[in-house]
């Protein structure tokens, strides 16, 4: 999309602006609906360096994953004051944020403490002794803040804004997929300084990953295998197979379900997926995503009650999407919706087992959660 222009995907009544930040990053606004004439044209004023740069991705031999050093991250912005936030808008020119303009309804912008980026430096450190070489830790890292209202959080936000923040995802994961560098895109949200939320501005993020992460590569091998064996999709065999058992189903609609997972990890896991097999946010039709900005609201309700007094449990809701390039036709698009609220005020911590051996333990059952998300749906 050329810088300025305007446009809206068949469906959605909404317009997308480009614009550039000071140091060169691109800023999208995505509004609710059309407005007349030229918009969000304040300009980035603030004596900002040039792009941010990647770290680099280095090798584990000792589990064939990726890990990927961003120093610069050290220093990035942390819990700052209501006043200080840098995802509100600019409504005063003497303290600029990231964002210039002084309303928006949802924007995306290039993260300034990227994880991956675009920009790779040499890395100056000796090469690795065996395995692959070390590389730039290139890809992209997208902000995406659901509403100019600091106080706002997701599960309240208007009908209208949802199925904007919907056409957000979409768009940007059809952007960064068609960057050939691309191997994985995630779109996420954390909420909660429990599960490390720095910034307490209702916003999400996009991962664009070099490479195939290990849950995403774990995923992808045991659709291999599902294939060879029964020569079936795992992913839509097993939304089949919880529609069919119906016991930890806790929402079904038109397009979509969730249920459950039967191996459930966390004290409070739900997995929503689309029942038309579609790879990504970008391969959902108009219906599909209508029904997705209301079915995602109602399940974060529901979160939001599964503690007695408890108002805002912290979670992360995370969209698995297929590879971009090789075992696409493996992959599925589905939400995984997690919290580490296992009652209120106590944590599961990943302990011993969890963290040292990534043996998981749940102390609770996949059956208690499902029974608990249907009690307290709307």
């Amino acid at each position: 999309m050329a810088p300025g222009s305007a446009g809206a995907p068949q469906g959605w009544t909404g317009q997308v602006t480009e614009r550039t930040l000071a140091d060169g990053r691109p800023i999208l606004y995505f509004d609710d609906a059309r407005r007349a004439g030229p918009v969000h044209e304040a300009v980035d004023q603030r004596p900002l360096d040039g792009l941010p740069r990647a770290g680099e991705v280095r090798y584990d031999v000792l589990t064939g994953e990726w890990v990927t050093i961003a120093g610069h991250r050290m220093n990035r912005t942390f819990l700052p004051a209501a006043a200080d936030c840098p995802l509100d808008p600019t409504r005063d020119p003497a303290h600029p944020s990231e964002v210039p303009d002084s309303d928006y309804d949802v924007v995306v912008f290039a993260n300034q403490f990227p994880s991956f980026a675009p920009v790779a430096v040499e890395s100056g450190v000796e090469a690795p002794p065996f395995g692959p070489a070390d590389g730039p830790a290139y890809g992209h890292c997208d902000v995406v803040v659901f509403s100019s209202d600091h106080e706002a959080s997701v599960v309240d936000l208007p009908a209208q804004r949802m199925r904007t923040v919907v056409e957000a995802w979409a768009q940007r994961t059809a952007a960064h997929s068609a960057d050939p560098r691309i191997a994985q895109v995630f779109v996420f949200e954390n909420r909660g300084q429990e599960i490390g939320v720095t910034l307490t501005h209702p916003h999400g993020q996009i991962y664009a990953y070099p490479f195939l992460p290990p849950r995403a590569g774990q995923l992808v091998e045991q659709a291999r295998r599902h294939r060879e064996a029964t020569g079936g999709h795992l992913l839509a065999d097993v939304l089949r197979a919880e529609q069919a058992a119906g016991r930890r189903v806790v929402l079904a609609g038109e397009h979509w379900t969730a249920y459950v997972p039967r191996a459930a990890r966390w004290p409070v896991e739900v997995h929503l997926a689309p029942h038309r097999d579609v790879p990504d946010l970008a391969a959902l039709d108009d219906a599909e995503k209508a029904e997705l900005a209301v079915v995602y609201q109602e399940l974060l309700r529901r979160v939001d009650r599964f503690h007695p007094g408890v108002d805002r449990v912290p979670y992360i809701a995370g969209w698995h999407q297929a590879p971009t390039g090789a075992d696409r036709e493996l992959g599925r698009l589905h939400l995984q919706l997690f919290s580490l609220l296992r009652a209120p005020g106590k944590l599961k911590y990943l302990a011993g087992s969890e963290s040292g051996m990534g043996a998981w333990i749940n102390d609770t059952t996949p059956e208690r959660i499902a029974d608990r998300l249907r009690e307290v749906a709307s």
